[in-house]
């Protein structure tokens, strides 16, 4: 029995934890989640959702940063 699943981080595969959040995979990527847009499965989610949102196979995420400066 597997304990983990194959999802799409900016079209590269990457093996998480099953039981991992929308919250828990960015924060164990080191993004600041305060900082960045996610878009899942072509939808774009707000932050509000990301512990909501539990990872399925095949699943795609798409990452923008925000990143100010001058």
């Amino acid at each position: 029995m597997k304990n983990y699943l194959t999802i799409f981080i900016n079209g590269d595969p990457f093996n998480c934890d099953y039981s991992m959040s929308l919250r828990d995979i960015l924060l164990y990527l080191n993004f600041n989640i305060n900082s960045v847009i996610i878009e899942y499965n072509k939808e774009i989610v707000t932050s509000s959702r990301f512990e909501d949102i539990l990872l399925k196979t095949n699943d795609s995420l798409e990452v923008i940063t925000i990143v100010g400066g001058g």
